[in-house]
């Protein structure tokens, strides 16, 4: 019977073991084939970014202090009680006389106060705290800008090792083929050993060039990872899409002048400086406010119980002589008109003190500030050349990128024009090979010219690929400038 139990336990084990390979496999083989696209890979460096996730932290303790300044307006209210014992010569906190009495007191006190006018001061510091909590946002905003920009540069580095790769193995083929074919016209006797082996060496070379353009392939797949904040160990393919077919807007739509217009309005730390100028100047506001005299309304309610408090628990009448008189020498009683009340004191019960001790107050306050170390002129003060800092630091933000996008503009141009040089460079280079493998196959080209052309037209195609990549990511760096995103 234990045996059967063991047997099952194991096969159940086993059977939970199965499951969870057959999880972890197709979860690993579902992830490795996700094609990660420009968007896909913008999208998880935001939602990884650590500094992203700083920066969100920051905007939800901005919006706290927006929201609790907003229900600064609303009058305050608090609640005390205390509970205490007193010897020796004290003032009795219910009926407020001398005592030499050991007691146990309670006491219950509910406040509220509420400012009435401040000049604007709470108006104004509410407002602060609205465009300090959009500048948050827009501080957010720029961020991912620049990650996306981060991003987007690093994913077309990868197009152009990946395409440089492609050129390399190209180039290690034809070497091979024309290895090949020489091979077999040395061994007929049509061509020299020296033919084959100086083939032999240019196939090393290229092989060698092909492994480090596979390298550069990889090394800058871990630097995009990197950007990403993503997992190096993991399986990541990139989407590849023909660098031709990736979308440039003309050169005469980007216009230095239009895209620093757009970009003024558009770009994220633009918007932060101007939240921040307005958030300093009703900071500024706020603290002038605070000069002035502030008129409040309070009010309390408030009760107490002191544990040698008494109260008359019963009564009766008597009616006693209060004298004697003696008449014709006869004592007669003498008695009051009225008789007198007889009382017995107790113990006051708490609730019976509580309800018979209740008072109210209400009234209103001023409060003139006069002299506090000049504490209210120096944070006014201090707002005020806060102002100037944040204008400044907006004005040089502006002009920086105005540089920016003229020297985005120049480098866009210039790239433009080297790529439509280096293709031409490419067509002429393809030309000069055709004709020197066909003058090469008729034994009027020495091997060493056809190594010499073929290697021209390998160093015109890199170079007209990498121009190509410098010219598309150049101007995707100008349209990143109006403020409306990456199109890849």
């Amino acid at each position: 019977m234990s045996g059967r139990l063991y047997t099952k336990t194991q096969k159940t084990y086993m059977k939970k073991i199965l499951f969870l390979l057959v999880l972890v496999i197709s979860h690993l083989v579902g992830f490795s084939q996700v094609k990660w696209d420009l968007r896909k890979i913008v999208d998880y460096a935001m939602a990884n970014n650590i500094s992203v996730k700083q920066l969100a932290v920051q905007a939800s303790i901005s919006a706290l202090t927006y929201n609790q300044s907003k229900l600064s307006q609303y009058p305050g209210a608090n609640f005390s009680g205390n509970t205490g014992f007193s010897s020796g010569r004290n003032q009795d906190p219910t009926t407020f006389s001398l005592i030499t009495q050991n007691y146990v007191s309670s006491g219950l006190q509910l406040q509220t106060s509420a400012d009435i006018f401040n000049w604007y001061s709470k108006k104004n510091t509410i407002l602060a705290n609205q465009w300090e909590l959009q500048a948050a946002n827009a501080g957010i905003d720029k961020l991912k800008n620049d990650i996306a920009l981060t991003v987007a540069n690093g994913y077309l580095q990868v197009l152009l090792a990946k395409e440089q790769q492609n050129i390399a193995r190209v180039q290690l083929q034809q070497t091979k083929e024309q290895l090949a074919y020489t091979r077999k016209l040395v061994n007929a006797g049509s061509l020299p050993e020296l033919n084959a082996a100086e083939l032999e060496a240019q196939q090393a070379r290229d092989s060698a060039s092909y492994i480090s353009a596979r390298g550069n392939a990889q090394q800058a797949t871990l630097l995009l990872k990197s950007s990403m904040n993503f997992d190096a160990s993991e399986p990541f393919e990139i989407d590849v899409p023909p660098v031709e077919l990736i979308p440039v807007e003309p050169i005469a739509d980007l216009q230095p002048e239009a895209v620093i217009a757009l970009a003024l309005v558009n770009l994220p730390q633009q918007r932060v400086n101007d939240f921040k100028l307005k958030a300093a100047q009703k900071t500024a506001e706020a603290a002038h406010g605070r000069m002035y005299p502030t008129f409040s309304a309070f009010g309390s309610l408030g009760s107490g119980f002191n544990s040698r408090a008494k109260e008359i628990t019963s009564s009766r009448q008597i009616l006693a002589p209060i004298g004697k008189v003696s008449v014709g020498g006869t004592d007669y009683s003498v008695f009051p008109n009225q008789p007198f009340t007889s009382y017995s004191y107790g113990n006051s019960a708490f609730f019976d003190q509580v309800n018979l001790n209740f008072r109210q107050s209400v009234g209103l306050s001023l409060s003139v500030p006069i002299f506090n170390a000049a504490q209210a002129r120096t944070s006014w003060q201090r707002s005020k050349f806060n102002i100037q800092i944040v204008q400044l630091q907006k004005e040089g933000d502006n002009q920086k990128i105005k540089q920016d996008i003229y020297q985005a503009y120049n480098a866009a141009t210039v790239a433009m024009e080297k790529f439509t040089a280096s293709e031409k460079i490419v067509a002429t280079s393809q030309r000069s090979f055709e004709f020197a493998q066909k003058r090469y196959e008729v034994g009027m080209l020495s091997t060493f010219e056809l190594i010499t052309n073929q290697n021209n037209l390998f160093r015109a195609k890199l170079e007209s690929v990498l121009n190509q990549f410098d010219y598309v990511f150049k101007m995707k760096v100008l349209e990143f400038y109006r403020g409306q995103g990456l199109k890849l």
